[in-house]
């Protein structure tokens, strides 16, 4: 691995004069920035999961918040940090650029993670433990509450600025035009998974026990110390980083593209093919200062195309680079890039689908977990039923390595293409595995409500359900990831980068709406599929019908990939030019 960066990094190196020259000036590091970026992701993820895993337990054991309002509360705060990460993602593509969104927010979240661990370690700032001589068990105080809100707020400020730069931020540090840089941008994909899967274990685990067992003031000290090392590492690299400079709203652009279209609904295409048909685009040359690829038209969406077309009203300036009225003549260029991002959301669609039945993976394998035999045989030690999911993770984080060092290499040979599988390849045998994993769920909870009580099953029969799991968010997750990077506008690469948190809320939203539909057609009694206790239910028929939204999801996924056409080519991707000869 260590040769393979190092071969890389020389690459970059004889390719450096040359980026300086194509590049106006910047000088890509490459790996040699990694361990500032990788040092701030790493750390950062351990601290803002070990906070939020346990918070649950916080609020209701600490603060004596009941059941209901706490979930209902941290339900709240999960979807606001996700929806978070759409206005983070577009302040820092239109106004405050990656790097400074990046400082502030991890300062954020810094600040947030220690307002936090004040209200365990001073003991005015939660309310009195329950049974002390103060009486019975009391909420906190509107102060205390206001207290703990607005450290819980500065989180979402932080994870709102976080979660889209940064993935967005590591790549930035790759050159895009050489070879060297290419690879190491779809390896450090794949790293950034690793660092995530990797947080998620030992947060889930370590941090947790801290939590619940030793002391709260203690465990959310840690996370708090984690995120301050995040911070450090990010500012400790800064005199390296390439810093791309935002290039103002791109809303505003789609915006004049729908308005130019649709003042323009009346006016006739030109009929393709020809130099006269080109010339009635207007497609002036690329400004010097945008970092966005110059795409080519494309034949699909042409009622938008109409907003291109320059007609006898419309004037542009003297140079003949920018029109007049922006919000009538609009250029190919931008219309282009509209499609773009219209062409991703069917993608994302399918992608919401996938995390919904990942979220019933976590969940439901929870309940399943609390009716196995757990113990470890030839010990005494016991299994927790929440810590099943970290061998999905684990999965997750074994495979990555290997698929990207051995697989890869492979598949790159035999397909020509850079990355081995193309971005929906990737993403549709994600989907494919996602359908195995939830049949075997069903096949395992079959198995587990057939075995007596005197004897239930072991607990490591839910293993294969969640390795399988692992296995397809390594597939399609990071996928995604990818995808969304690549088909937005480079202008747009932080609203990119919201997208998977965003189809991951929805995913969610979709999850409980399908879990409150199913309880109330299917009842809480006899022939209920959801009950209280699942020996008296049917989980396995759950998970079937799941497998079914999946099979019609992945169905939906092939029409979406044949239709799809990738950023800069109207029949092929980028991704897929065949590598030098030397590479094969």
């Amino acid at each position: 691995m260590e040769a393979n960066q190092k071969r890389e990094e020389t690459a970059e190196g004889e390719m450096s004069s040359k980026a300086k020259q194509e590049d106006g000036h910047v000088k890509y590091r490459g790996w040699k920035a990694m361990p500032y970026v990788v040092g701030n992701e790493t750390f950062e993820k351990l601290g803002t999961i070990g906070t939020s895993s346990n918070l649950l337990v916080y609020l209701t054991t600490v603060f004596h918040i009941k059941g209901v309002q706490a979930t209902t509360l941290i339900n709240v705060w999960n979807g606001s940090t996700n929806i978070a990460t759409i206005a983070g993602a577009f302040l820092s593509d239109a106004y405050f650029g990656r790097y400074a969104t990046l400082g502030f927010s991890s300062v954020a979240s810094f600040l947030g993670m220690t307002v936090l661990t004040l209200t365990a370690a001073v003991g005015t700032l939660h309310p009195p433990r329950c049974g002390g001589p103060d009486g019975p068990c009391r909420g906190p105080t509107p102060w205390q509450l206001a207290f703990l809100l607005s450290g819980m707020g500065l989180m979402v400020v932080g994870a709102g600025g976080i979660r889209p730069c940064n993935l967005a931020f590591g790549v930035d540090q790759f050159n895009p035009r050489t070879v060297a840089g290419k690879r190491g941008i779809n390896s450090f994909f794949n790293l950034y998974y690793v660092t995530f899967t990797a947080s998620v274990m030992i947060s889930v685990t370590i941090i947790v026990y801290v939590q619940s067992s030793i002391s709260w003031a203690v465990g959310l000290a840690i996370p708090a110390f984690l995120m301050l090392l995040s911070c450090i590492f990010f500012f400790s690299g800064s005199s390296i980083y390439v810093k791309v400079s935002p290039e103002g709203s791109p809303f505003a652009g789609i915006a004049r593209v729908a308005v130019a279209a649709v003042r323009k609904r009346r006016v006739e295409l030109p009929s393709d093919g020809g130099s006269s048909s080109a010339a009635a685009f207007f497609n002036p040359p690329a400004a010097a200062a945008s970092i966005n690829t110059r795409l080519p038209r494309t034949d699909q969406f042409r009622f938008l195309d109409k907003a291109a077309v320059k007609t006898s009203e419309d004037e542009v300036d003297p140079e003949g680079s920018s029109p007049v009225d922006p919000w009538r003549l609009c250029s190919l260029q931008q219309v282009e890039e509209v499609k773009c991002l219209i062409r991703i959301i069917p993608i994302l669609w399918a992608g919401t689908v996938f995390f919904l039945g990942i979220t019933q993976q976590s969940t439901f394998a929870t309940l399943q977990g609390l009716q196995t035999d757990r113990r470890l045989r030839g010990t005494t030690f016991v299994i927790p039923a929440a810590s099943f999911i970290v061998f999905s993770m684990l999965a997750t984080t074994l495979w990555l390595p290997f698929y990207d060092r051995v697989a890869v290499p492979w598949l790159r040979r035999r397909t020509g293409r850079e990355e081995g599988l193309s971005l929906l390849q990737r993403i549709g045998t994600g989907l494919v595995l996602s359908v195995v994993s939830t049949v075997t769920a069903a096949v395992v909870e079959r198995r587990r409500r057939g075995a007596s009580a005197a004897v239930p099953m072991q607990g490591l029969w839910l293993v294969p359900q969640q390795a399988i799991s692992g296995l397809s968010e390594a597939f399609a997750s990071i996928g995604q990831v990818e995808f969304y990077y690549k088909q937005f506008p480079e202008n747009m690469r932080s609203v990119a980068g919201s997208f998977l948190f965003l189809a991951m809320a929805v995913g969610s939203y979709l999850s409980g709406f399908l879990v409150t539909v199913v309880h109330r057609v299917t009842g809480d009694g006899v022939g209920g599929w959801l009950t209280e206790d699942l020996n008296r239910g049917h989980l396995d028929r759950f998970y079937l019908l799941i497998a079914g939204l999946e099979v019609i999801n992945f169905l939906y996924f092939l029409a979406i990939s044949r239709w799809y056409r990738y950023k800069g080519s109207a029949a092929s991707m980028e991704e897929e030019v065949e590598l030098p000869s030397t590479s094969r």
